[in-house]
């Protein structure tokens, strides 16, 4: 399964760039343009990375990074936020917002794909955690000691985190297998 990014930049020649490098390397891309947009899409693209424009209209990216940090639906969501040489990101407002890191546009397609690797096994991990993790809402009591549903409950819960376990396992054997 190719993993998901959502683009939101401003600038049509950034965001058609960005696109075309991603789909380029085998990932899907949904792009908007200004943060409002952003911010409703990530519950129905549910993106493995946004890559937000800083500076985008309505809702910058440092706002975005800060919403899915904030939010446990979104968390595992890895956030990279982009700037350019005539507006730079502030690396210490970036990593207070929650990003994971900064690409400077226009974007080249070697620094873009070496950012977005260890991003994606890192969200991954976090998919993960979130499955079992501290922030996991907490699992429904079952009053009674029924196995017919206690077997369909946990076959639920395999089933739902079944694909993030195979995606970690997957990364983290090919890792392994990477000549040093």
């Amino acid at each position: 399964m190719a993993a998901r990014i959502l683009l939101a930049d401003d600038s049509a020649i950034a965001q058609r760039l960005g696109e075309r490098m991603l789909r380029e390397e085998g990932y899907e891309v949904v792009s908007v343009t200004d943060g409002e947009t952003a911010l409703l899409r990530l519950a129905d693209v549910d993106p493995d990375v946004l890559i937000a424009d800083a500076f985008l209209p309505k809702r910058t990216g440092f706002e975005l990074a800060q919403f899915v940090r904030e939010t446990l639906a979104h968390r595992h969501i890895g956030v990279l936020l982009s700037g350019s040489i005539t507006e730079p990101v502030d690396s210490d407002k970036a990593a207070a917002a929650g990003a994971d890191g900064i690409v400077q546009k226009p974007f080249g397609v070697g620094t873009l794909i070496e950012t977005l690797l260890p991003l994606l096994d890192k969200v991954a991990e976090r998919r993960l955690a979130g499955e079992f993790g501290a922030d996991a809402p907490p699992l429904p009591i079952i009053p009674i000691a029924d196995e017919e549903r206690i077997r369909a409950a946990v076959t639920v819960a395999l089933d739902e985190a079944m694909p993030q376990m195979v995606e970690l396992i997957t990364r983290e054997v090919l890792r392994a297998l990477r000549p040093s």
